[in-house]
């Protein structure tokens, strides 16, 4: 047992840690179901397109709140009733939004528990997130980081829409939806349960009240400009994931490469993405977390997204082609990974603020790459909206050149040099 728990440690899983690890995936998978079809399927049954945008818009905004409260609310309550409330107000949304909802497609019923349900992932999975980055060795943290993003991104986008492709034939629509709460619930059990309940525990310095460590979330944002700056890289790093969608399936078709075709690469982008989730998040902790960040992430996503719009132009819409342009773009999007490792190093205390900022770019996101599509496809046309979400990759590697530690917690080295691992301390 003992040499068991040394081999996960050595892979960056921290003791203690693996059924939460494979509660996120099974709650993330659950929050997944209805990712790549509750649109359609809601305009089939009569709504317009506007209301179907508005709905999502809304549980963008939440998704994006929420993310927010994650952090400083982890740190403030501790992560275990963070995540019990996050999986509480799941089910309670889910309940409402499909007991009531869409069952009569009562439209402001369905705006409010669907928005309600948004607030669910994040509370869960966010603040397992703060609770890795106080428990990870520094030197290590990288790779415990790279972890979470593998079981989340492989939830949330790659075993999520597989089980949701059979299941809508097999049970139908609204029972699919249904069968998301049994997966929270699973998610929850192994999170929560079969985690022991004191390695949930926080120690922090300092006697601040529970105000005043949600008001933290602000405040270390004037107090630590380098956080502020993670928050905006966090932005842009997922900014085109929620773009692409909007606009690229019919820039495809145009080439020959149908809905069926789309999805298809779409998938096989976030199976690379999750598996280089991993990787980057050892690399980040050998060449230094800034510069993984910077040079794979931030310029390695500017290219590849250029690479990507051009691929269908250039070979004529060759499906294998555009498919390995795709991955290559999902590969390098992972290197935005170390990233949930050097924005928390940046404070001794307040890790769970500093989190805070990070989810709530990530949350961010959800609508920010929408909105690009909606402000500029009118004047810039589709090739115009991929232009600015390349430059976007390139201004968050310049920002991130900023983002420096402090000499005692520094991670970030010259290619080749190594960590000195004596130094690297335990994250208090």
């Amino acid at each position: 047992m003992q040499i068991q728990k040394k081999k996960l440690s050595e892979l960056g899983i921290p003791n203690g840690t693996v059924f939460g690890y494979l509660g996120v995936l099974v709650f993330m998978m659950g929050d997944g179901i209805e990712q790549g079809w509750l649109s359609p399927y809601l305009l089939d049954r009569g709504m317009t397109m506007e209301q179907s945008a508005t709905l999502f818009t809304v549980y963008g905004v939440t998704i994006a709140i929420s993310s927010w409260f994650s952090g400083v609310l982890a740190e403030g309550f501790g992560p275990r009733k963070t995540m019990l409330m996050g999986t509480f107000l799941y089910i309670l949304g889910t309940i409402g939004f499909v007991g009531y909802g869409i069952e009569t497609l009562d439209y402001p019923v369905m705006l409010a528990t669907y928005a309600l349900r948004g607030f669910g992932y994040p509370l869960f999975a966010y603040s397992f997130l703060v609770w890795l980055t106080y428990i990870s060795p520094k030197q290590k943290l990288g790779r415990a980081v790279g972890w979470f993003w593998f079981v989340f991104t492989g939830g949330l986008n790659v075993l999520g829409a597989y089980y949701s492709t059979w299941a809508i034939h097999a049970i139908g629509y609204t029972n699919t939806l249904w069968s998301a709460v049994f997966w929270i619930l699973v998610g929850a059990f192994f999170a929560l349960v079969l985690t022991k309940k004191g390695a949930y525990r926080i120690v922090t310095k300092g006697n601040a009240s529970k105000m005043e460590e949600l008001l933290k979330g602000l405040t270390i944002m004037k107090t630590k400009p380098k956080v502020l700056l993670g928050g905006i890289v966090r932005v842009i790093n997922t900014t085109a994931q929620f773009a692409f969608p909007v606009f690229l399936p019919v820039y495809m078709a145009a080439y020959g490469l149908d809905t069926t075709a789309w999805l298809q690469i779409w998938g096989t982008i976030f199976m690379a993405n999750i598996i280089f989730n991993l990787i980057f998040g050892f690399v980040g902790d050998k060449l230094g977390w800034r510069n993984t960040v910077m040079w794979f992430g931030g310029v390695g996503c500017s290219l590849s997204t250029l690479l990507f719009y051009y691929s269908p132009l250039v070979f004529n819409g060759n499906y294998w082609v555009v498919m390995l342009c795709g991955v290559l773009w999902g590969a390098f999007l992972a290197g935005y990974v170390p990233l949930s490792a050097l924005v928390p190093s940046l404070v001794k205390t307040d890790k769970g603020a500093a989190m805070a900022v990070l989810n709530f770019g990530a949350g961010l996101a959800v609508f920010a790459g929408p909105a690009i599509v909606w402000g500029f496809i009118g004047t810039l046309g589709n090739e115009g909206v991929v232009w600015v979400l390349s430059i976007l990759y390139l201004i968050s590697a310049m920002m991130t050149g900023f983002i420096t530690l402090d000499k005692e917690s520094k991670n970030i080295l010259p290619l080749g040099e190594k960590l000195d691992t004596a130094k690297a301390n335990r994250i208090p």
